[in-house]
């Protein structure tokens, strides 16, 4: 027992970690976070306005959504803030295997005081999705289910999130 201890408490977190607050991402995540990205892209190519990534200036600290959406713009080569203060319409965490379901949740009151109209949580292990409309109301979303966002007209299939 002691040993597993001191090999917990000497595990150092990576730069990544560190700047983004969240774990490091797995072939999983990534996959997921890509397939997510391309339905949406694909289905709505001139409405939204998606990225991954992204520093957003929540309160307190920031925080880097996997995916967001704002309304669709050309891309602003000459201005490109590393901290954007503007909220986007829709972000979107994927919940990895060592964040607890408090730990997505603690995320939706600052997101949404921030100005984002909708959130998602991607939930893998049960092959989900649950969308929020403010911190405390949701619909969730599995199996052969059509993921349907009501605030922003979104819909897309649960299958093909993690096909």
């Amino acid at each position: 027992m002691e040993l597993l201890l001191e090999t917990v408490v000497e595990r150092e977190l990576s730069a990544y970690e560190i700047e983004r607050n969240k774990p490091m991402p797995t072939l999983l995540h990534g996959a997921i976070q890509l397939n997510i990205g391309s339905e949406l892209k694909i289905k709505y190519p001139k409405q939204f306005r998606l990225a991954s990534e992204v520093l957003l200036d929540t309160q307190p600290n920031g925080s880097t959504p996997d995916i967001i959406a704002y309304p669709y713009s050309e891309l602003d080569f000459q201005n490109d803030p590393s901290r954007r203060t503007d909220a986007p319409l829709l972000c979107i965490e994927i919940q990895s295997g060592s964040q607890s379901t408090k730990d997505m949740t603690s995320k939706l009151e600052p997101y949404f005081s921030f100005g984002i109209k909708s959130c998602w949580i991607v939930v893998p292990e049960l092959k989900a999705v649950i969308v929020y409309d403010s911190p405390y109301h949701y619909n969730f979303f599995h199996e052969n289910e059509i993921v349907k966002d009501s605030v922003l007209g979104i819909e897309i299939s649960v299958e093909k999130i993690f096909e």
